[in-house]
Protein backbone atom coordinates (compact mmCIF):
# COMPACT_ATOMS: atom_id res chain seq x y z
CA UNK A 1 0.00 0.00 0.00
CA UNK A 2 2.89 2.42 0.97
CA UNK A 3 4.71 1.47 -2.32
CA UNK A 4 1.76 2.04 -4.26
CA UNK A 5 1.41 5.88 -3.10
CA UNK A 6 5.24 6.07 -3.42
CA UNK A 7 4.98 5.49 -7.03
CA UNK A 8 1.42 7.71 -7.36
CA UNK A 9 3.43 10.54 -6.12
CA UNK A 10 6.02 10.11 -8.24
CA UNK A 11 3.86 9.87 -11.63
CA UNK A 12 2.59 13.51 -9.94
CA UNK A 13 5.96 14.72 -10.14
CA UNK A 14 7.03 13.98 -13.14
CA UNK A 15 3.66 15.43 -14.33
CA UNK A 16 4.03 18.36 -12.81
CA UNK A 17 7.74 18.71 -13.91
CA UNK A 18 6.59 17.85 -17.63
CA UNK A 19 3.53 20.71 -17.40
CA UNK A 20 6.38 22.92 -16.04
CA UNK A 21 8.67 22.27 -18.57
CA UNK A 22 6.15 23.07 -21.50
CA UNK A 23 5.24 26.23 -20.11
CA UNK A 24 8.97 27.44 -19.67
CA UNK A 25 9.27 26.33 -23.48
CA UNK A 26 5.79 28.38 -24.48
CA UNK A 27 7.02 31.11 -22.01
CA UNK A 28 10.68 31.29 -23.47
CA UNK A 29 9.63 31.17 -27.02
CA UNK A 30 6.57 33.47 -26.68
CA UNK A 31 9.30 36.21 -25.55
CA UNK A 32 12.31 35.03 -27.84
CA UNK A 33 9.97 35.11 -30.77
CA UNK A 34 10.70 37.93 -33.31
CA UNK A 35 7.89 40.37 -33.69
CA UNK A 36 6.90 41.40 -36.99
CA UNK A 37 7.81 45.22 -38.07
CA UNK A 38 4.39 46.90 -39.57
CA UNK A 39 3.41 49.97 -40.52
CA UNK A 40 0.00 51.45 -39.64
CA UNK A 41 -2.41 54.44 -39.98
CA UNK A 42 -4.72 55.58 -37.67
CA UNK A 43 -8.52 56.20 -38.45
CA UNK A 44 -9.19 60.08 -38.33
CA UNK A 45 -12.02 61.96 -39.51
CA UNK A 46 -11.29 64.68 -42.28
CA UNK A 47 -13.05 65.66 -45.74
CA UNK A 48 -13.01 63.14 -48.37
CA UNK A 49 -13.06 64.48 -52.07
CA UNK A 50 -13.00 62.04 -55.28
CA UNK A 51 -11.28 63.03 -57.73
CA UNK A 52 -10.03 62.72 -61.54
CA UNK A 53 -7.29 64.17 -63.44
CA UNK A 54 -6.64 64.33 -67.06
CA UNK A 55 -5.25 66.66 -70.45
CA UNK A 56 -6.59 69.62 -71.42
CA UNK A 57 -5.99 72.31 -73.76
CA UNK A 58 -6.74 76.28 -73.18
CA UNK A 59 -8.76 78.05 -75.63
CA UNK A 60 -10.17 81.53 -75.53
CA UNK A 61 -14.02 82.06 -75.68
CA UNK A 62 -13.30 84.69 -78.46
CA UNK A 63 -10.61 83.94 -80.64
CA UNK A 64 -10.15 86.63 -83.46
CA UNK A 65 -7.70 85.24 -86.16
CA UNK A 66 -7.07 87.89 -88.83
CA UNK A 67 -6.48 86.42 -92.31
CA UNK A 68 -5.37 88.70 -95.54
CA UNK A 69 -7.96 89.22 -97.81
CA UNK A 70 -6.04 89.25 -100.91
CA UNK A 71 -2.29 87.80 -102.19
CA UNK A 72 -0.19 90.72 -101.13
CA UNK A 73 2.34 92.23 -99.32
CA UNK A 74 2.63 93.60 -95.65
CA UNK A 75 3.53 97.38 -95.78
CA UNK A 76 4.01 98.42 -91.28
CA UNK A 77 3.36 96.22 -88.05
CA UNK A 78 1.98 98.14 -85.30
CA UNK A 79 1.73 95.31 -82.18
CA UNK A 80 4.17 92.46 -81.68
CA UNK A 81 2.77 89.57 -79.20
CA UNK A 82 2.02 90.12 -75.94
CA UNK A 83 0.04 93.81 -76.68
CA UNK A 84 -2.60 94.82 -74.93
CA UNK A 85 -4.77 96.88 -77.16
CA UNK A 86 -8.53 98.23 -77.68
CA UNK A 87 -10.65 97.68 -80.12
CA UNK A 88 -10.30 99.58 -83.06
CA UNK A 89 -6.85 100.17 -82.82
CA UNK A 90 -4.46 99.70 -86.52
CA UNK A 91 -2.71 96.98 -86.37
CA UNK A 92 -1.07 96.01 -89.73
CA UNK A 93 -1.50 97.66 -93.15
CA UNK A 94 -1.00 95.39 -96.34
CA UNK A 95 -0.77 96.91 -99.69
CA UNK A 96 -4.08 97.95 -101.37
CA UNK A 97 -3.12 98.32 -104.81
CA UNK A 98 -4.59 95.68 -106.08
CA UNK A 99 -8.18 96.25 -104.16
CA UNK A 100 -8.18 100.19 -105.48
CA UNK A 101 -8.17 98.52 -108.62
CA UNK A 102 -10.74 96.34 -107.66
CA UNK A 103 -12.59 98.63 -106.34
CA UNK A 104 -12.51 101.47 -109.14
CA UNK A 105 -13.40 98.24 -111.87
CA UNK A 106 -16.43 97.50 -109.83
CA UNK A 107 -17.43 101.49 -109.41
CA UNK A 108 -17.62 101.14 -113.12
CA UNK A 109 -19.10 97.91 -113.45
CA UNK A 110 -22.32 100.00 -111.31
CA UNK A 111 -22.50 103.01 -113.72
CA UNK A 112 -22.91 100.81 -116.60
CA UNK A 113 -25.37 98.85 -114.79
CA UNK A 114 -27.17 101.85 -113.84
CA UNK A 115 -26.86 103.50 -117.21
CA UNK A 116 -28.39 100.08 -118.43
CA UNK A 117 -31.32 100.39 -116.82
CA UNK A 118 -32.11 103.60 -116.85
CA UNK A 119 -32.30 103.49 -120.66
CA UNK A 120 -34.73 100.34 -119.93
CA UNK A 121 -37.08 102.29 -117.80
CA UNK A 122 -36.49 105.68 -119.59
CA UNK A 123 -37.64 103.44 -123.50
CA UNK A 124 -34.19 104.01 -124.17
CA UNK A 125 -30.97 106.30 -124.56
CA UNK A 126 -31.46 109.53 -125.30
CA UNK A 127 -30.37 108.82 -128.87
CA UNK A 128 -32.58 106.05 -129.25
CA UNK A 129 -35.67 107.97 -128.33
CA UNK A 130 -34.86 110.98 -130.40
CA UNK A 131 -34.67 108.59 -133.02
CA UNK A 132 -37.50 107.25 -132.19
CA UNK A 133 -39.58 110.51 -132.12
CA UNK A 134 -37.64 111.27 -135.58
CA UNK A 135 -39.11 108.02 -137.02
CA UNK A 136 -42.75 108.59 -135.61
CA UNK A 137 -43.09 111.85 -136.91
CA UNK A 138 -42.03 110.51 -140.59
CA UNK A 139 -44.42 107.88 -140.34
CA UNK A 140 -47.23 109.88 -139.40
CA UNK A 141 -46.33 112.49 -142.32
CA UNK A 142 -46.86 109.61 -144.94
CA UNK A 143 -49.62 108.40 -143.71
CA UNK A 144 -51.28 111.34 -143.90
CA UNK A 145 -50.49 111.74 -147.03
CA UNK A 146 -51.50 108.27 -147.84
CA UNK A 147 -55.04 109.14 -146.78
CA UNK A 148 -55.20 112.52 -149.07
CA UNK A 149 -53.70 110.03 -152.07
CA UNK A 150 -56.86 107.77 -151.29
CA UNK A 151 -59.45 110.71 -150.93
CA UNK A 152 -58.72 112.29 -154.32
CA UNK A 153 -58.28 109.01 -155.94
CA UNK A 154 -61.57 108.00 -154.89
CA UNK A 155 -63.31 111.38 -156.04
CA UNK A 156 -61.20 110.77 -159.44
CA UNK A 157 -62.62 107.18 -159.67
CA UNK A 158 -66.02 108.90 -159.12
CA UNK A 159 -65.36 111.24 -162.36
CA UNK A 160 -63.92 107.97 -164.22
CA UNK A 161 -60.29 109.84 -164.29
CA UNK A 162 -58.60 107.09 -162.14
CA UNK A 163 -58.89 102.97 -162.20
CA UNK A 164 -60.05 100.87 -159.85
CA UNK A 165 -57.03 99.17 -159.40
CA UNK A 166 -55.28 102.40 -158.07
CA UNK A 167 -58.06 103.56 -155.95
CA UNK A 168 -57.24 99.58 -154.56
CA UNK A 169 -53.37 100.50 -154.27
CA UNK A 170 -54.12 103.33 -152.69
CA UNK A 171 -55.83 101.89 -149.97
CA UNK A 172 -53.01 99.22 -149.27
CA UNK A 173 -50.58 102.17 -149.22
CA UNK A 174 -52.66 103.83 -146.51
CA UNK A 175 -52.75 100.25 -144.58
CA UNK A 176 -49.12 99.72 -144.54
CA UNK A 177 -47.93 103.53 -143.81
CA UNK A 178 -50.80 102.91 -140.87
CA UNK A 179 -49.31 99.97 -140.00
CA UNK A 180 -45.41 101.59 -139.37
CA UNK A 181 -47.32 104.29 -137.63
CA UNK A 182 -48.88 101.46 -134.87
CA UNK A 183 -44.99 100.33 -134.44
CA UNK A 184 -43.33 103.55 -134.08
CA UNK A 185 -46.52 104.54 -131.07
CA UNK A 186 -45.49 101.36 -129.48
CA UNK A 187 -41.64 101.71 -129.86
CA UNK A 188 -42.02 104.89 -128.38
CA UNK A 189 -43.87 104.01 -125.75
CA UNK A 190 -42.77 100.30 -124.22
CA UNK A 191 -39.52 99.53 -126.31
CA UNK A 192 -38.46 97.32 -123.66
CA UNK A 193 -40.58 93.87 -121.86
CA UNK A 194 -41.03 93.58 -118.53
CA UNK A 195 -38.56 90.68 -118.00
CA UNK A 196 -35.87 92.75 -119.94
CA UNK A 197 -36.53 95.55 -117.13
CA UNK A 198 -35.80 92.70 -115.11
CA UNK A 199 -32.65 91.74 -116.02
CA UNK A 200 -31.38 95.13 -116.04
CA UNK A 201 -31.94 95.37 -112.63
CA UNK A 202 -30.57 92.28 -111.98
CA UNK A 203 -27.56 93.79 -113.64
CA UNK A 204 -27.81 96.92 -111.37
CA UNK A 205 -27.73 94.59 -107.97
CA UNK A 206 -25.53 92.12 -109.13
CA UNK A 207 -22.90 94.92 -110.11
CA UNK A 208 -23.76 96.61 -106.36
CA UNK A 209 -22.75 93.39 -105.22
CA UNK A 210 -19.57 93.65 -106.54
CA UNK A 211 -18.53 96.78 -105.45
CA UNK A 212 -19.19 96.67 -101.81
CA UNK A 213 -17.28 93.39 -101.96
CA UNK A 214 -14.72 95.06 -102.94
CA UNK A 215 -14.90 98.02 -100.92
CA UNK A 216 -14.83 95.78 -98.27
CA UNK A 217 -11.39 94.15 -99.12
CA UNK A 218 -10.00 97.53 -99.15
CA UNK A 219 -11.09 98.31 -96.12
CA UNK A 220 -9.70 94.99 -94.72
CA UNK A 221 -6.41 95.93 -96.23
CA UNK A 222 -5.90 98.18 -92.78
CA UNK A 223 -6.17 95.71 -90.30
CA UNK A 224 -7.88 97.33 -86.87
CA UNK A 225 -8.56 95.21 -84.01
CA UNK A 226 -12.01 94.14 -83.65
CA UNK A 227 -12.43 93.41 -79.92
CA UNK A 228 -10.37 94.62 -76.51
CA UNK A 229 -7.63 91.95 -76.08
CA UNK A 230 -4.35 90.46 -76.15
CA UNK A 231 -2.47 89.94 -79.16
CA UNK A 232 -0.91 86.49 -78.75
CA UNK A 233 0.71 86.02 -82.18
CA UNK A 234 1.53 87.20 -84.65
CA UNK A 235 2.53 85.92 -88.29
CA UNK A 236 3.48 87.86 -91.00
CA UNK A 237 5.65 90.39 -90.48
CA UNK A 238 6.67 94.00 -92.83
CA UNK A 239 7.53 93.52 -96.29
CA UNK A 240 6.79 89.73 -96.40
CA UNK A 241 4.12 88.30 -98.93
CA UNK A 242 1.53 86.48 -97.64
CA UNK A 243 -1.64 84.68 -100.09
CA UNK A 244 -4.96 84.97 -99.98
CA UNK A 245 -6.57 83.66 -96.60
CA UNK A 246 -2.82 83.65 -95.31
CA UNK A 247 -3.18 84.14 -91.62
CA UNK A 248 -2.11 87.25 -89.89
CA UNK A 249 -2.21 87.58 -86.48
CA UNK A 250 -4.26 86.55 -83.33
CA UNK A 251 -5.55 87.91 -80.48
CA UNK A 252 -8.22 87.25 -77.39
CA UNK A 253 -9.28 88.62 -74.53
CA UNK A 254 -7.26 86.06 -72.02
CA UNK A 255 -9.85 87.24 -69.02
CA UNK A 256 -12.45 84.89 -70.66
CA UNK A 257 -10.88 81.69 -71.10
CA UNK A 258 -11.66 77.69 -71.06
CA UNK A 259 -9.65 74.36 -71.49
CA UNK A 260 -11.32 71.75 -73.47
CA UNK A 261 -9.98 68.46 -71.55
CA UNK A 262 -10.16 64.84 -72.61
CA UNK A 263 -11.28 62.28 -70.05
CA UNK A 264 -11.43 58.56 -70.48
CA UNK A 265 -14.61 56.45 -71.12
CA UNK A 266 -14.90 55.21 -67.26
CA UNK A 267 -14.84 58.23 -65.60
CA UNK A 268 -17.43 60.26 -68.04
CA UNK A 269 -20.35 58.82 -65.82
CA UNK A 270 -18.95 60.70 -62.72
CA UNK A 271 -18.68 64.36 -64.40
CA UNK A 272 -21.73 66.74 -64.24
CA UNK A 273 -21.77 69.96 -64.91
CA UNK A 274 -21.00 72.53 -62.47
CA UNK A 275 -18.52 69.95 -60.32
CA UNK A 276 -15.03 72.23 -59.98
CA UNK A 277 -12.23 72.33 -61.66
CA UNK A 278 -8.60 72.91 -60.60
CA UNK A 279 -6.14 73.80 -63.37
CA UNK A 280 -2.53 73.68 -63.57
CA UNK A 281 0.47 74.51 -65.98
CA UNK A 282 3.90 73.31 -66.04
CA UNK A 283 5.31 76.57 -67.06
CA UNK A 284 4.33 77.80 -63.96
CA UNK A 285 4.57 76.48 -61.01
CA UNK A 286 2.60 76.70 -57.76
CA UNK A 287 0.21 78.57 -59.36
CA UNK A 288 -3.27 77.25 -59.96
CA UNK A 289 -6.09 77.92 -61.54
CA UNK A 290 -9.90 77.14 -60.89
CA UNK A 291 -13.07 76.48 -62.99
CA UNK A 292 -15.72 74.56 -63.48
CA UNK A 293 -17.63 72.26 -66.33
CA UNK A 294 -19.86 74.18 -68.32
CA UNK A 295 -20.39 71.00 -70.79
CA UNK A 296 -19.98 67.46 -70.44
CA UNK A 297 -19.18 64.53 -72.86
CA UNK A 298 -22.26 64.04 -75.67
CA UNK A 299 -20.50 61.18 -77.55
CA UNK A 300 -16.58 59.52 -77.24
CA UNK A 301 -14.14 59.86 -79.62
CA UNK A 302 -10.85 58.03 -80.10
CA UNK A 303 -7.53 60.14 -79.09
CA UNK A 304 -4.33 58.13 -79.89
CA UNK A 305 -4.60 54.79 -77.86
CA UNK A 306 -7.58 56.61 -76.19
CA UNK A 307 -11.32 56.40 -75.97
CA UNK A 308 -12.27 59.47 -74.88
CA UNK A 309 -14.55 62.25 -74.06
CA UNK A 310 -14.85 65.56 -74.93
CA UNK A 311 -14.87 68.13 -71.89
CA UNK A 312 -15.43 72.26 -71.72
CA UNK A 313 -14.11 73.70 -68.47
CA UNK A 314 -14.94 77.78 -68.16
CA UNK A 315 -12.09 79.05 -65.99
CA UNK A 316 -13.31 81.29 -62.95
CA UNK A 317 -11.96 84.89 -62.87
CA UNK A 318 -9.18 84.62 -65.41
CA UNK A 319 -6.29 86.62 -65.04
CA UNK A 320 -4.67 86.44 -68.00
CA UNK A 321 -1.74 83.94 -67.19
CA UNK A 322 -2.84 81.16 -68.74
CA UNK A 323 -2.13 81.28 -72.67
CA UNK A 324 -3.81 79.82 -75.83
CA UNK A 325 -3.69 76.43 -76.78
CA UNK A 326 -1.26 75.46 -73.79
CA UNK A 327 -1.23 71.75 -72.40
CA UNK A 328 -2.40 71.99 -68.92
CA UNK A 329 -4.03 69.67 -66.49
CA UNK A 330 -7.52 69.36 -64.99
CA UNK A 331 -8.39 67.85 -61.97
CA UNK A 332 -12.28 67.66 -61.02
CA UNK A 333 -14.05 67.13 -58.01
CA UNK A 334 -16.83 64.18 -58.72
CA UNK A 335 -17.97 64.22 -55.36
CA UNK A 336 -16.71 65.58 -51.60
CA UNK A 337 -17.87 64.52 -47.78
CA UNK A 338 -16.86 65.80 -44.60
CA UNK A 339 -16.09 64.44 -41.36
CA UNK A 340 -16.15 61.13 -42.14
CA UNK A 341 -14.13 57.97 -41.36
CA UNK A 342 -11.38 57.60 -43.64
CA UNK A 343 -7.94 55.13 -43.73
CA UNK A 344 -5.32 54.87 -46.52
CA UNK A 345 -6.56 52.57 -49.76
CA UNK A 346 -3.60 50.30 -48.91
CA UNK A 347 -4.40 49.07 -45.68
CA UNK A 348 -7.93 47.33 -47.26
CA UNK A 349 -7.74 44.03 -48.20
CA UNK A 350 -10.57 41.61 -50.18
CA UNK A 351 -11.79 37.87 -49.92
CA UNK A 352 -15.04 36.44 -51.32
CA UNK A 353 -15.83 39.97 -52.16
CA UNK A 354 -15.64 40.66 -48.47
CA UNK A 355 -13.50 43.72 -47.41
CA UNK A 356 -11.46 43.62 -43.86
CA UNK A 357 -8.33 45.55 -42.42
CA UNK A 358 -5.58 44.03 -39.79
CA UNK A 359 -6.40 46.27 -36.88
CA UNK A 360 -4.05 46.53 -34.27
CA UNK A 361 -4.84 45.27 -30.79
CA UNK A 362 -2.84 44.67 -27.85
CA UNK A 363 0.23 44.22 -29.76
CA UNK A 364 -1.34 41.72 -32.73
CA UNK A 365 -3.37 41.71 -35.68
CA UNK A 366 -6.88 41.14 -35.41
CA UNK A 367 -8.82 40.56 -38.87
CA UNK A 368 -11.54 42.93 -39.07
CA UNK A 369 -14.14 43.32 -41.47
CA UNK A 370 -15.42 46.53 -42.57
CA UNK A 371 -18.03 48.90 -45.12
CA UNK A 372 -16.55 50.88 -47.00
CA UNK A 373 -18.07 53.99 -48.86
CA UNK A 374 -16.34 56.31 -51.26
CA UNK A 375 -13.06 56.95 -51.87
CA UNK A 376 -10.37 58.84 -53.69
CA UNK A 377 -6.81 57.75 -54.96
CA UNK A 378 -5.23 57.44 -51.67
CA UNK A 379 -8.41 57.40 -49.03
CA UNK A 380 -11.21 55.28 -48.61
CA UNK A 381 -14.17 56.32 -46.38
CA UNK A 382 -15.07 53.89 -43.18
CA UNK A 383 -19.11 53.17 -42.77
CA UNK A 384 -18.71 50.92 -40.31
CA UNK A 385 -16.36 48.05 -38.62
CA UNK A 386 -13.71 50.50 -36.79
CA UNK A 387 -13.90 53.81 -34.93
CA UNK A 388 -12.08 57.24 -34.86
CA UNK A 389 -8.25 56.52 -33.72
CA UNK A 390 -8.06 52.77 -34.24
CA UNK A 391 -4.72 51.67 -35.76
CA UNK A 392 -4.67 49.75 -38.73
CA UNK A 393 -1.69 48.02 -40.52
CA UNK A 394 -0.66 49.08 -43.92
CA UNK A 395 2.15 46.67 -44.60
CA UNK A 396 5.37 45.07 -43.12
CA UNK A 397 8.83 46.26 -43.72
CA UNK A 398 9.77 43.29 -44.55
CA UNK A 399 7.32 42.37 -47.43
CA UNK A 400 5.90 39.41 -45.10
CA UNK A 401 1.92 39.26 -45.58
CA UNK A 402 0.34 40.23 -42.91
CA UNK A 403 -1.22 37.49 -40.62
CA UNK A 404 -4.63 37.21 -38.16
CA UNK A 405 -2.62 37.01 -34.19
CA UNK A 406 0.84 37.10 -34.94
CA UNK A 407 2.95 39.59 -32.87
CA UNK A 408 3.83 43.07 -34.21
CA UNK A 409 6.31 46.07 -33.55
CA UNK A 410 5.02 49.08 -35.09
CA UNK A 411 7.32 51.31 -37.56
CA UNK A 412 6.70 54.63 -38.58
Amino acid sequence: MAEARKQLDRRWLWLGAVVVLVLVFFSVRSLTREHLQVRVAQVTREQLASTSSTNGRVEPENNQQIHSPIATTVKAVYVQPGDDIPAGKLMMVLDDMQARARVAAAESGVKSAQAALDAVLQNGTLEQRQASAAELARNRLDHEQAERDLQALIKLNATGAASAGEVAAARQRLAATQANLDASVVSSQSRYSQPEVARAQAALSDAETNLSAAQAVEAQTSVNAPITGTVYSVNAGRSEFVEQGGLLLQMADLHHERVRAYFDEPEIGGLAVGQPVLIKWDAKPGRVWHGHIERVPVTVMNLGTRTVGEVLVQIDGGDGGLLPDTNVTVTVTTSSESDVLSIPREALYSENGKTYVFKVVNGELRRTPVVTGAFNLTQEAIVSGLKEGDLVATGTTSGQPLQQGIPIQVVQ
